[in-house]
């Protein structure tokens, strides 16, 4: 039986805006971690199916399904976290989306705030490790798709270019896990980089030497879900759906490992749904709600 009260306009076990105004509380806050949730609906470059937009919407949702004992990783979710509403997009301009989303993560991070961004589309990734400033970061990329098109359909910011917008930034690292689906260039080009990627195939047979390469991790990370890294049977609901991916099992022993680690931010994209009680947004709330549970 759920005991928490529902308003599914925040994400479950937020703090309401009273309690993180407090002064005290805040001040308290900032010797420990903090969250704060922060939507993005901006989904104008998706190609195959829309409907990211309403992402952040039935993620929240879904975060009721939840108690605060997680009884698979024995946590109970205790970490102060805020739920910041959705960044004013504007839709088909992703420029002056960019930079809104841009300035709010910075807003975040200088209140010592670890954003955990709520796509949308897989674009939202750039501008919020932008933010951040990525040279001591390891960006760790979940997805199907490498995402590392120099363009796509002529466009250079897309769902479909992001990680070559990230890798552009010059971060310490890409790891990508999950990844079965990519042209021939961008293979090419993860390996000319030495960017590190693990494919679904790799998670089922060889799950110890992803988990070793997690604990050999050193200083910063970025984690971005883009939710298709699970196969279809558990996230339908997304823009590119992609066949042998990966399981929640899997994805909930790797979050717990990451989680552990110095996280910058996090993100969770291309949710494409608008029915309540979806199978990818419970999913996808799932992936936030052990992320938070073990952080506490």
């Amino acid at each position: 039986m759920l005991f928490y009260t529902h308003n599914n306009s925040k994400f479950a076990f937020s703090l309401d805006e009273n309690e993180f105004q407090d002064s005290n509380l805040k001040a308290e806050y900032y010797d420990k971690d903090c969250c704060g949730i922060l939507g993005v609906p901006f989904d104008s470059s998706s190609t195959y199916k829309t409907g990211s937009r309403y992402g952040p919407a039935l993620i929240r949702q879904a975060s009721y399904n939840f108690e605060r004992y997680n009884l698979t990783l024995d946590k109970t979710l205790e970490i102060p976290v805020h739920d910041l509403g959705d960044v004013e997009i504007i839709p088909g301009n992703f420029k002056r989306t960019c930079q809104k989303v841009e300035s709010t993560v910075k807003d975040l991070i200088h209140q010592k705030i670890t954003p955990i961004l709520l796509g949308g589309e897989h674009s939202i990734t750039y501008p919020a490790l932008k933010a951040m400033g990525v040279e001591d970061v390891t960006v760790i990329h979940f997805d199907a798709h490498m995402d590392m098109a120099d363009k796509y359909m002529g466009e250079k910011y897309s769902h479909a270019t992001v990680m070559k917008r990230i890798y552009d930034l010059n971060p310490k690292n890409i790891i990508q896990i999950g990844v079965r689906s990519c042209s021939s260039p961008e293979k090419l080009f993860a390996d000319e980089n030495n960017i590190k990627y693990y494919t679904s195939q790799d998670v089922y047979n060889n799950f110890s030497t992803i988990t070793e390469t997690i604990d050999e991790i050193n200083g910063k990370i970025y984690i971005s879900v883009d939710i298709d890294v699970l196969d279809p049977s558990f996230a339908p609901s997304t823009g590119n759906p992609t066949p042998c991916g990966l399981n929640p099992f899997q994805m909930e022993k790797l979050i717990s490992a990451l989680a552990q680690k110095e996280v910058m931010g996090m993100d969770l994209v291309e949710v494409a749904s608008n029915q309540l009680g979806d199978i990818t947004a419970i999913n996808a709330a799932k992936i936030i709600y052990d992320f938070l549970c073990v952080k506490s």
